[in-house]
Order: C-alpha cells, then sequence, then structure tokens
C-alpha cells in the first residue's frame, strides 16, 4: 500500500556546496554532481547526522509526495536552481487513512506539519538585499583566479597565522555580494585518490571589490594543522594561479537599505562577511552613522584578525567590542559575556524593526550567544525563541557557524 512520504531534499539556492553533509552520512545517502548536493531518497533514513553539521540549514528541507514512489529522483534535483514549492499531497483515502476509522489523524496533514518544522526555520535574505548570483563557477567549470596579495594579519607573535589574501579574475564576471562565499580547490589528490573537493571560505571584500571599483575578492583564511587548503592559500605568492567556484549563498546577506542596523556577532575568520558590510556601508554612507555594532571574540589581541584596521574605523560608523579569552592576569571573556555586559544596547536593537542579526564563527559559539539572546529577551518580557522566529521570517536573523 502506498501511503504518503516525507521526503529530505537539499535547497540549492542556500546550500554553499562545502560537501560536509556528504562527508557525514553514514548511509552514503548524500552525493553531489558538478552542480548539486541532492539526497538519495532510497537511501535516506532519517538519521539526521546531517542536519547539526550544515553551517546554512540548507539540508534542513522537507517535501511530502504521495508515496515514495513518487519520491524526487536524483536526476529531478540535480535540475534545480531552487526548491519547488510544497505542492498538493494526492493520495487515495484508503491510502490515507490506512483502512482505518474516518475519525483517524490525517498523516498527510501530519507529514505537512512536520516537514514545515525544520530546525528553527528557514532562513531567508533581508527584503532588500541584491539578488545572488550561484554556482556560476562550478567543479567542472572553476574560474582561474590570480593572486594578487597575501598578508599576514596576525600579529607574527601570535600563533594564530591569518592572511588576508586577495584574488584577481583576469577580466573574467565574479559577481559576489557581501556575505556570499566561494569555493577553492586545492591540487592534488586525497588519500583515496580522489581530487580535492572546494573549501569554503566567506568573502571579506564587498561587491565593488577589495579596491573599490576593481571587483577583486579577498578573503580571511586561517592556517589549520594539517589543513590541504587552508595552508595551500596560505602559502599562496603573489602572481599565483587558482581554481575557483562560486559564489554560493542566498540568504547572509546585506540589507541595501541605508537605514538597517546590524548587529554582527563573530569569532576569528567569522570577521571576513563583517568587515565586507562595515567596509560597504562605509562606501554607501561616508560620514554618517552605519548603525552597526560588532561583539569580536579572539584570544588576545596579537591573534584577533584586521586589529589595526578595525580600530581604525570611526565609531560612528561601528561600535565595536572586542572580546578575549585569553589575556594574562584577566578573567576569560566571551562574546555572550560582553553582551550581557552591554544587554540595554542589545535589548533596544532587538525591540527595533530595522535590526538585522548576524553571527559567524566557530559552532561552539552558537549555544553561549544563544542564552546570551535568551536572558536579554527575558529581561524585556520576551521569548527569545519567538522573538527569533519572526526576525528570521523577516530575513533579519543569520547565523553560519562552522
Amino acid at each position: 500500500m502506498n501511503a504518503p512520504f516525507k521526503q529530505h531534499v537539499i535547497d540549492p539556492e542556500i546550500c554553499i556546496r562545502c560537501y560536509t553533509c556528504e562527508m557525514t552520512c553514514p548511509e552514503q545517502a548524500i552525493e553531489h554532481n558538478d552542480d548539486n548536493v541532492v539526497v538519495d531518497a532510497s537511501k535516506c533514513n532519517f538519521c539526521m547526522d546531517c542536519i547539526p553539521v550544515c553551517p546554512t540549514g540548507s539540508i534542513d528541507e522537507w517535501r511530502v509526495v504521495g508515496s515514495k514512489d513518487e519520491a524526487y529522483s536524483l536526476e529531478d534535483q540535480y535540475s534545480w536552481e531552487e526548491l519547488p514549492e510544497q505542492g498538493e499531497v494526492v493520495v487515495s483515502e484508503t491510502s490515507a487513512k490506512g483502512g482505518a476509522q474516518t475519525d483517524e489523524i490525517d498523516p498527510v496533514a501530519v507529514l505537512l506539519a512536520e516537514a514545515q518544522k525544520g530546525a528553527g526555520g528557514k532562513a531567508k535574505a533581508p527584503a532588500t538585499a541584491a539578488k545572488p548570483t550561484i554556482n556560476l563557477y562550478n567543479l567542472g567549470n572553476p574560474v582561474e583566479a590570480v593572486v594578487q596579495g597575501n598578508y599576514r594579519i596576525t600579529s607574527e607573535s601570535s600563533d594564530a597565522d591569518t592572511r588576508h589574501i586577495i584574488l584577481e579574475f583576469q577580466g573574467k564576471p565574479f559577481p559576489v555580494l557581501e556575505g556570499q562565499s566561494v569555493g577553492i580547490i586545492a591540487p592534488g589528490t586525497d588519500a583515496q585518490g580522489k581530487a580535492h573537493l572546494p573549501r569554503l571560505y566567506s568573502v571579506s571584500s564587498p561587491r565593488d571589490g577589495e579596491r573599490a571599483g576593481y571587483h577583486n575578492v579577498s578573503l580571511t583564511v586561517k592556517r589549520e594543522e594539517g589543513g590541504v587548503c587552508s595552508n595551500y592559500l596560505c602559502d599562496l605568492e603573489k602572481g599565483a594561479k587558482i581554481n575557483v567556484t562560486g559564489p554560493f549563498g542566498a540568504t547572509f546577506l546585506l540589507p541595501s537599505d541605508p537605514d538597517a542596523r546590524l548587529l554582527m556577532i563573530c569569532t576569528g575568520t567569522g570577521a571576513a562577511p563583517m568587515r565586507a558590510f562595515t567596509m560597504a556601508r562605509q562606501r554607501a554612507v561616508g560620514e554618517k552613522s552605519g548603525g552597526m555594532v560588532m561583539f569580536f571574540g579572539a584570544r588576545t589581541p596579537d591573534s584577533l584578525p584586521y586589529f589595526g584596521p578595525l580600530n581604525k574605523v570611526p565609531s560612528d560608523l561601528l561600535q565595536k567590542h572586542l572580546v578575549y579569552s585569553r589575556l594574562p592576569d584577566q578573567p576569560k571573556e566571551y562574546v555572550q559575556d560582553r553582551m550581557l555586559v552591554e544587554q540595554d544596547l542589545v535589548a533596544e536593537m532587538l525591540q527595533d524593526p530595522s535590526t538585522y542579526i548576524y553571527i559567524c564563527g566557530m559552532k561552539e559559539m552558537e549555544d553561549g550567544v544563544e542564552r546570551a539572546f535568551t536572558n536579554i529577551a527575558e529581561s524585556m518580557g520576551e521569548q527569545w525563541t519567538a522573538l527569533s522566529d519572526v526576525m528570521r521570517e523577516d530575513g533579519r536573523f543569520h547565523v553560519e557557524t562552522y
């Protein structure tokens, strides 16, 4: 007997092709081609192991179909540029009721409700954000970029070797927006003899380029011990040529409204999109207030990327709260701790419908930041879960952690 079936699918607009879900899936139900990452309905057993590892939430999508036999095929999914809408599910009365009494709960309705829940809701782009270009260059057709510069942006005395790398695309179009990511393909093969998959890096330059009008792109890359792609990038010399895919990402975008306020919370290289936002806003508003507040965490000032340039940004444009967790003879302080110290400011911004929240950095930061928001919302007489759901639905709440 056929029964309505809830199918696991991936949103191709939001997916940034990091392939973490594919590497995590114990059933090998997730695969990719040059264009998309897809889920094989015949293999997926709904173990949900892939859900928490996805940095964008694109993996947490579901569509109810009339039966498992009517599930979207791999060929269907590979052709998608966006998710199909949830259509009407037509099943026979016997199938829908399972042969039971007519007052039994309709399983189609139950599956539709479950499919719409998601893990925290689907991310949405700000209503005024520019329309992003996605997957212009893919695995089968990467674009070649030339390294224009590779600069260390953490102190030489710091253990954190973080680089600012500028790429130029030799006249080829690469329309990228603040908040999007690009894929870098390291040369060589992995332990299984397969070509390396792209590694994703957030763009740290505005849409008109690291240098205004030149449309070059900058990345913020931290050297990781044993990291194939990070070491490859950090060792690149000026003039080197590399293969790039993307752009990726359709929601973690900057609103075009100059009156929008930005509450940015980041750690380490999670500063990359925040730098792009800040530079874009600075170019757009000039000497006016930028309406931006940043909570930026690192171990020490020496290990904080862009420490010098960041301190030169006028406080009227960007209110900065630089937080350190490893200062000698000082208690550890994290971004969530400073948020609570500044809870009046955060509360005021939460109540302003012009506020957009962006969180980027290591995944370990999420729980602490969520707790801080929960406490601050409760001090206002609000429930953070309800408030964040409204902001997410409005395209005003964005999280990208790794």
